[in-house]
């Protein structure tokens, strides 16, 4: 099973951008570039915590267990 972030989706239905999102959690643009790029990017719970803040959601609404493909 690996966690896979709902952080652009969220984003997408808030209506904000990266660059807002950016400005809003503090976290650095480039972390939220990879998280948009690649939901199965590793982040601190740290940065999950803010970007939830920001989002105005909780940190459990950005994180989504799937499972793996079988090989």
């Amino acid at each position: 099973m690996r966690t896979r972030l709902r952080v652009k989706e969220v984003a997408a239905q808030k209506g904000m951008s990266m660059t807002k999102l950016h400005i809003r959690s503090e976290v650095a643009y480039g972390t939220i570039r990879k998280i948009f790029r690649d939901p199965y990017t590793e982040v601190t719970l740290s940065t999950i915590s803010r970007l939830a803040q920001a989002l105005g959601v909780e940190t459990k609404d950005l994180i989504e267990d799937v499972l793996d493909a079988p090989e």
